[in-house]
């Protein structure tokens, strides 16, 4: 055969794939779509602040607020317009972002988030779901509210993470070396999650790993497939979020700080109140935030940050076909309503007041 020969691989290659459809570049989209000069400044300067939290150059409580996920453009738009008015007003005490998460990891089969799906139908229009992921994010940062996510695919970061504030590599991808790598690369602040068993060796393994120098393959914003060599990123941190047992509580925490001195990583956490520290029952995050609000009352400074599911009403509902959905209500994990979310908005800030008085005790 002669070397210049084409083969014939149809029945070895790509034989359980249904169809390939083009996907747009990241350069494409943020040209339809530019970051304005104040998105831009938004992002830095919250980012910067994030950094400053961490670093121990700001003594606010970082709260990560907003619905388990984006499934509607204007009820999205609708609580962020509510989310700024208490990011004002607690401004002195609290640096709130907005959770704004497009993608859902699935423990078996199900919606897999706004990008994936922004249809809700099982079309899969991924190309129009990043199209309305950016623009979301755009009118979110006009209002002046930074904001928050997930980092899932690996991909997708090329196509908003220039508007993201801060993000979470989740409890099911903390031990993904490909996900350690991404966060060694990206511009903002990355919190890991502990493993679903509850264990925090392994987010505080990702710590390390994301602080380190790697190189690995990815896409360009051109689209073009390249080697990304990265500098590592000094602004990671663990999340408690819970596994087997809650692990929100101060002994939780002296334990987990244990292990993060161990591993040579800053004995610092984000408590996540929702998740398995709730155990899945979101009325319950209400407790757990006033149990870390007394915590850091009484003026332990490692809990920098606080994770709460909150939506504009309260609950969850299932995702039918043909049935209307119930507005401004997940349908992904349950949530607190936002009339349940300021009371616990307004005692954190009195705690980190109080913290501030036990300087030097």
């Amino acid at each position: 055969m002669s070397p210049q020969t084409t083969q014939d691989k149809t029945r070895i290659d790509d034989t359980r794939i249904a169809a390939v459809r083009p996907l747009m570049t990241p350069a494409l989209l943020e040209e339809v779509l530019p970051a304005s000069a104040a998105n831009l400044t938004l992002v830095e300067a919250s980012r910067q602040a994030v950094s400053d939290v961490l670093n121990g150059h700001d003594d606010r409580l970082v709260v990560v607020v907003g619905p388990c996920s984006i499934h509607d453009h204007d009820q999205a738009i609708a609580y962020a317009q509510q989310l700024k008015a208490a990011a004002s007003q607690f401004h002195a005490d609290l640096l709130i972002l907005m959770r704004v998460y497009f993608e859902k990891p699935r423990t078996t089969v199900g919606w897999k988030g706004y990008i994936n799906d922004p249809h809700l139908d099982g079309s899969f229009a991924m190309n129009e779901g990043l199209h309305m992921a950016r623009q979301l994010l755009r009118d979110i940062l006009d209002l002046g509210v930074p904001v928050a996510t997930e980092f899932l695919d690996l991909l997708s970061p090329q196509f908003i993470s220039d508007l993201v504030t801060w993000g979470a590599i989740g409890a099911r991808t903390t031990e993904s070396q490909s996900h350690r790598q991404l966060a060694s690369g990206l511009s903002c602040p990355i919190g890991f999650k502990n493993g679903t068993d509850g264990g925090v060796k392994v987010a505080a393994d990702a710590v390390v790993a994301a602080q380190a120098a790697h190189a690995f393959m990815g896409m360009t914003k051109m689209g073009q497939a390249a080697i990304f060599e990265t500098r590592g990123n000094a602004d990671v941190h663990v999340i408690l979020r819970g596994g087997k047992t809650p692990n929100y509580s101060h002994e939780a925490v002296n334990a987990a700080c244990d292990v993060l001195v161990q591993s040579g990583v800053r004995p610092q956490v984000m408590i996540d109140v929702s998740h398995a520290n709730s155990r899945k029952q979101h009325t319950k995050q209400i407790d757990v935030t006033h149990d870390v609000a007394a915590q850091v009352a009484a003026g332990d400074r490692r809990i920098f940050g606080l994770m709460i599911e909150s939506h504009l009403q309260e609950g969850r509902q299932d995702l039918m076909v043909g049935q209307p959905l119930a507005y401004g209500v997940s349908i992904t994990d349950a949530c607190i309503s936002f009339e349940q979310t300021r009371p616990l908005l307004d005692r954190l800030a009195q705690a980190v007041r109080a913290r501030r008085s036990t300087v030097g005790v």
